[in-house]
């Protein structure tokens, strides 16, 4: 059984890390290749961690907590990379897809910059 769950978390991690990569190359802007470089290819590294943690624990007997830092690690580094590189690319105008219909950040940056005067 345990040999299944491990199995279902590497096939899951490859999975989520396979469509990171579709979605960050087929995604038309910035943004959205953000996206999906963060949601499905953290998911994905996140699997494959655990699934080795797992491994290693109860295959090899071997507890290796620097497995689970690194999910820590990646957890909370690879959201917060993801924001700062999207503000940083709103701020410098990168224009959104053409086909984008909601900007949310518009109003928050018009109101930070009124308030700064």
């Amino acid at each position: 059984m345990t040999e299944i769950v491990i199995s279902i978390l590497l096939l899951l991690g490859g999975g989520l890390s396979v469509l990171g990569a579709i979605g960050i190359v087929r995604f038309p802007d910035v943004y959205g290749r953000l996206h999906a470089a963060t949601k499905s290819a953290t998911l994905g590294v996140i699997s494959i961690i655990l699934g080795v943690f797992l491994y290693f624990l109860f295959i090899e007997g071997l507890f290796v907590g620097k497995l689970l830092l690194t999910i820590i690690f990646v957890f909370l580094t690879a959201p917060v990379s993801a924001f700062m590189i999207a503000r940083s690319a709103y701020n410098v105008d990168v224009k959104m897809w053409d086909k984008s219909i909601q900007d949310d950040l518009a109003a928050a940056m018009k109101k930070q910059k009124s308030q700064s005067k």
